[in-house]
C-alpha cells in the first residue's frame, strides 16, 4: 500500500496567491496583445492620456501580481491592487447609477465581488506584514 504524498503547504500558498492574482495576470495579457483595445477601454472612462494610462495598467497589473508571487514587497503588491480594484470598482461597476433591474443586479454583484477580492488582497498584504514586523 502506497503512502499519500504530504502536500507542500507552500506549494498550495502559492497556487493560491496565483488564483488571486490571476484577474491581473489575464486583464494585463489581453491588454498586451490588444493594445489598441486596452487603449479605447481606457478612453472609455475618461482617462487621459489613454496610451500612457494603458501601459501604465499592463506594468502596474503585472509587477503587483510578481510581488505578490515571489514575496518580495508582498505587502506592498497586495495593498496596491486592493487599492486599485477598489477604485476600478466605483468607476466600472457604479451600479448605483443603473435602473433597477437585471443589469444593475450584475453591476451590483460585480462591484461586491472585486470589493471581496479587495478583501483578501488586504489579507494577504496584513499577513506578510505583520509576519515581517514579528521577524517570520
Amino acid at each position: 500500500m502506497s503512502r499519500p504524498v504530504p502536500v507542500r503547504m507552500d506549494l498550495v500558498l502559492w497556487i493560491a496567491l496565483l488564483a488571486l492574482c490571476s484577474a491581473y495576470l489575464q486583464g494585463a495579457f489581453c491588454k498586451l496583445v490588444d493594445f489598441d483595445a486596452a487603449v479605447a477601454e481606457v478612453r472609455h472612462f475618461g482617462l487621459s492620456p489613454p496610451r500612457f494610462v494603458a501601459a501604465g495598467l499592463i506594468v502596474f497589473e503585472v509587477a503587483c501580481s510578481v510581488a505578490i508571487l515571489t514575496g518580495r514587497l508582498r505587502w506592498l503588491g497586495a495593498f496596491a491592487l486592493a487599492a486599485f480594484t477598489v477604485a476600478a470598482s466605483f468607476l466600472a461597476n457604479a451600479w448605483w447609477h443603473e435602473p433597477p433591474g437585471p443589469a444593475r443586479d450584475m453591476s451590483m454583484n460585480g462591484f461586491f465581488e472585486h470589493v471581496g477580492l479587495a478583501g483578501a488582497f488586504i489579507h494577504v498584504g496584513w499577513l506578510d506584514l505583520r509576519g515581517r514586523l514579528h521577524g517570520r
